[in-house]
């Protein structure tokens, strides 16, 4: 996957514009636009339907047999529609083209419909991202009572080459269930990488066969935390893990929706589920109960002084390496408690022997020291923006010294000044844009509108044109901490995840967010419905 190739895009974070919504009429098929989200770059309309029989032929070259093979599932799913393959034929009522042409954009494809659809792309991907806006291109022809396609043509391309969602399975266990209902729901909206939060203080969610105490402890605690620094906890223990065997079903599921899956394995904060398994892995050096609260403030972290616990660390990222394709590790890194290294005789040990002044460019030389061990694998780190430096006040990717991050390292912008983005692209890093204010799903719908969502883009205000390739695409998160329940989980996450897939990928002028919300959105949310999944409001269209 190239993550290096972002489309042009232009800043607007959040505008007001309220709209009610509408209730079209009863009209051809003919008559009413493509219903596309994300939306396309280019569209352009013919005379005339394409209709489609209960049964299709649709044509395609061996290459391309895995997304037929999904396109057949979706016909029957969607529309009732029987799919007919026919491998290596040249022309059906639906035929998917290889097309080299179409390849100046990872994911580039086209749809013509005119009496027959083509799909056309320079391979699988695009092929794939084309047979999502065909499952919404379909509707039912009111007037002649048939499936059917308007006529016209779509000519797409992803504006960022990073669209993710990030779920934190860390914190509340949600399982391979709802997994599966995110990454469908991802494909549907063109975004390609699931961002797996993994472990975290209160659970420790993935099985590293050299390490099992980090399941038969850490995976487990006795009671959960109901409200931020509240005092009331729900007595129930909460566990779940995911066993390799289980992740690997996963990965292959992710793959054949074009989807890749980045683990997170946080460190050196946010690390007590792995240190009440493993004592010696902390700086304190007490044994610790796997934690019942949530909280940024940690009552332990990882010793990063000690050889042993480094070996660890390398043994865990070894097994998850072999178990991740992705060419990207994410490490964490946020919200180091340095309080816990402060009084540490180890760290001062540390620090006197090689020259470190403070606690931050500790953090500093840790990551970089996880970053080259990533590196000697062929694939790159990702922290978020607090490694080596607290993203509340200070630049990131910068220690007190002044010391920087390794080369090649990407960092995920998640909170603070708008301009530290600029300093970091300005200093060579690739950069992930997950603006808290507009992207946090677990932000409840007074704090985080839907609208600002839909109106966030990856590149900020004022960034320099020439800097605009450093932003490789942005992310939607949902932290857990507060989501006991589905209900709650879909209700935060929709309808907000397809705003951000449409920031990620429509390039700004093609928006519009009057269109989205009387259109496609609609339309969106009762397949929703269909399938019970719970959404929250879109301002004022619920």
């Amino acid at each position: 996957m190239n993550f290096l190739t972002p489309g042009p895009a232009l800043v607007i974070f959040a505008c007001a514009l309220m709209v009610s919504c509408s209730h079209k009429k009863s009209e051809s098929a003919e008559a009413i636009e493509y219903q596309i989200i994300p939306h396309p770059q280019e569209i352009t309309y013919d005379s005339g339907l394409t209709t489609l029989p209960e049964k299709v032929a649709v044509a395609f070259p061996e290459e391309f047999a895995p997304e037929a093979s999904m396109l057949k599932e979706y016909l029957a799913d969607d529309n009732d529609i029987i799919a007919v393959l026919k491998k290596g034929k040249e022309s059906g009522k639906i035929t998917l083209k290889k097309d080299p042409a179409l390849d100046s954009i990872p994911g580039q494809y086209r749809i013509r419909t005119a009496g027959r659809i083509e799909i056309s792309a320079a391979d699988a991907k695009g092929i794939f991202y084309g047979i999502q806006s065909l499952r919404q291109m379909i509707i039912t022809d009111s007037i002649a009572s048939v499936m059917a396609v308007r006529n016209g043509e779509i000519n797409d391309w992803p504006a960022f080459q990073w669209r993710s969602f990030l779920l934190d399975d860390a914190r509340n266990f949600r399982g391979m269930k709802n997994v599966k209902i995110f990454l469908d729901e991802m494909a549907r909206l063109k975004m390609n990488v699931f961002h797996w939060h993994l472990t975290d203080d209160p659970g420790w969610r993935i099985e590293i066969k050299k390490y099992p105490l980090l399941t038969e402890v850490g995976s487990r605690r006795d009671s959960t935390q109901l409200e931020w620094r509240g005092k009331d906890y729900d007595p129930t223990p909460h566990e779940g893990f995911y066993t390799q065997d289980q992740i690997k079903e996963i990965l292959d599921y992710a793959d054949q929706r074009h989807i890749t899956v980045m683990p997170e394995i946080e460190m050196p904060g946010h690390s007590s589920a792995a240190i009440a398994s493993y004592p010696w892995l902390g700086t304190v050096g007490k044994q610790i109960k796997v934690p019942c609260y949530f909280s940024a403030e940690a009552v332990d972290m990882l010793n990063v002084t000690d050889p042993k616990v480094i070996s660890f660390l390398h043994d865990v990222l070894d097994e998850v390496m072999e178990l991740f394709p992705s060419q990207v590790i994410h490490i964490g890194g946020d919200e180091a408690s340095f309080g816990v290294w402060k009084n540490s005789p180890a760290i001062r040990k540390y620090m006197k022997e090689h020259d470190i002044k403070t606690l931050s460019d500790v953090q500093l030389d840790f990551t970089n020291r996880m970053s080259d061990y990533i590196a000697s694998k062929g694939r790159r780190m990702m922290g978020w923006s607090d490694i080596g430096r607290n993203p509340h006040e200070k630049v990131t990717g910068v220690a007190d010294s002044g010391g920087q991050l390794k080369e090649g390292t990407i960092i995920q912008f998640w909170m603070g000044d708008i301009s530290q983005i600029k300093d970091a692209a300005e200093r060579g890093y690739d950069i992930v844009n997950s603006y808290n204010m507009c992207s946090y799903l677990d932000y409840d719908y007074n704090r985080l509108p839907f609208e600002n969502s839909y109106n966030f883009s990856p590149i900020p205000p004022d960034l320099p044109e020439g800097l605009h390739s450093k932003i490789i695409g942005c992310g939607a998160q949902l932290w857990t901490e507060w989501i006991r329940t589905d209900e709650k989980m879909f209700y935060q996450a929709f309808p907000r995840i397809a705003a951000i897939a449409e920031a990620g990928w429509t390039e700004p002028q093609h928006k519009d967010y009057r269109k989205f919300k009387e259109g496609p959105l609609p339309k969106l949310m009762k397949i929703w419905d269909s399938k019970g999944i719970n959404y929250g409001p879109a301002n004022d269209c619920e």
